[in-house]
């Protein structure tokens, strides 16, 4: 459609001329697209991060429940699991979380181990670039960024003090920061020897946290776990697949909260659209009858309100995406990033990764730009087709 600027000058003067109504109308579109694009952009952030970090975690994760709990398990395991076809390689690991009480925080724990085969590219990047044996004779450990930034903020710049579970101290340097492909995997973890780790904890030799395994055919998973399920019946198997179920229920849009503030905003929005199309005020029905009476087309009439509409619906579209860029992105989402993270208490805070998703913008775009002008043409249709006196009286 070609653009006229004689009718846009003429849509721009009417806004102008009830600038209090436009500004009003504007604003309210405007909050309403911040508030569901900041929503969006924080799950897309997270969800980006969290299915980034799925990718590398272990096909199947082998645990021991005792007493209903999560238990250590026994490293002779791991002879027996290598016995099942399909496996190739059973790998026990030393991980925990270790909470910090003066910080209020926990930190991911993680030993390793220079010539055992890692479970992740990424710690197998960090095996690379450090001796983990020089590590283990000076006590010595790699942190994430915001393990970093809270030790350093309790004055703990160059060593940390764990507690062990005999009460005892243990002093573990810091020998480097912990840089990942994803924030929220190098944001809380720990990394250190295994023999440190165990000390930390108070882990036997013969225990392990779990045991990882990787299989030669994903095909064969379902098989695997039930041979796992019978040959230790006191496990629980957990797949790559069952973790990443479980991320998608945080995010399919059942939150309370989420789903209120959702409604909330789609509601109010809709309150709009449906006061906009259920007719025009007498002001604005009069102005299309002085239009038509001055010659206007009913073609020319639509196309001044629908410059109007755009123009309205357009900018706090815009302004309201820019915004939410800036809260998300910027200042991190506060209080909002919370109906996600409900345990942001107990982790070190992290920067939302900048995640731009296309459907996102188009879903937000045809929720409020497409829907208010359609809300104004169709009465101003209504009335454009109505003759010019008739509209007047």
């Amino acid at each position: 459609m070609k653009i006229n600027y004689l009718l846009l000058n003429f849509a721009l003067n009417s806004l102008l001329r009830t600038k209090t109504k436009s500004f009003f109308i504007t604003l309210v579109l405007t909050i309403l697209v911040f508030l569901l694009a900041s929503i969006l952009f924080i799950a897309n952030s997270i969800k980006f991060e969290l299915f980034s970090t799925l990718e590398e975690l272990p096909e199947i994760v082998v645990q021991k429940i005792q007493a209903g709990r999560h238990s250590n398990i026994e490293t002779k395991r791991v002879d027996e699991l290598l016995k099942i076809n399909g496996i190739q390689s059973a790998i026990p690991r030393v991980w925990g979380y270790y909470y910090f009480q003066k910080a209020g925080v926990n930190f991911s724990v993680v030993g390793i181990d220079e010539y055992d085969k890692q479970y992740k590219k990424s710690f197998e990047n960090v095996v690379e670039d450090f001796d983990f044996e020089k590590l283990a004779n000076k006590d010595s450990m790699v942190v994430g960024r915001g393990v970093k930034e809270i030790l350093s903020k309790n004055y703990y710049k160059n060593y940390f003090n764990f507690i062990m579970p005999n009460g005892n101290f243990k002093k573990v340097y810091i020998a480097s920061t912990f840089k990942s492909s994803t924030s929220l995997e190098s944001n809380d973890i720990i990394l250190m020897p295994t023999t440190l780790a165990r000390e930390i904890f108070g882990l036997k030799d013969d225990l392990a946290t779990d045991i990882v395994l990787k299989v030669a055919n994903k095909d064969e998973i379902p098989t695997i776990v039930k041979k796992i399920k019978f040959l230790f019946p006191d496990s629980r198997v957990i797949t790559n697949e069952d973790l990443k179920v479980s991320y998608q229920n945080i995010f399919d849009y059942k939150s309370g909260l989420f789903l209120a503030l959702f409604v909330v905003a789609i509601f109010t929005f809709g309150i709009i659209i449906y006061d906009r199309a259920s007719g025009l005020s007498s002001e604005e029905k009069k102005e299309i009858g002085i239009l038509k009476a001055l010659g206007w087309t009913m073609d020319d009439i639509l196309k001044e309100k629908f410059y109007e509409s755009f123009i309205v619906s357009f900018v706090a579209f815009l302004i309201g995406i820019i915004l939410a860029q800036f809260f998300v992105y910027f200042l991190n989402a506060p209080i909002l990033k919370d109906i996600f993270i409900g345990y942001s208490r107990l982790k070190p805070p992290f920067e939302l990764e900048y995640v731009f998703d296309f459907a996102t913008i188009a879903l937000l775009f045809f929720l409020s730009v497409p829907l208010y002008i359609a809300s104004i043409i169709i009465p101003s249709w209504k009335i454009a087709i109505q003759d010019a006196d008739e509209v007047m009286r």
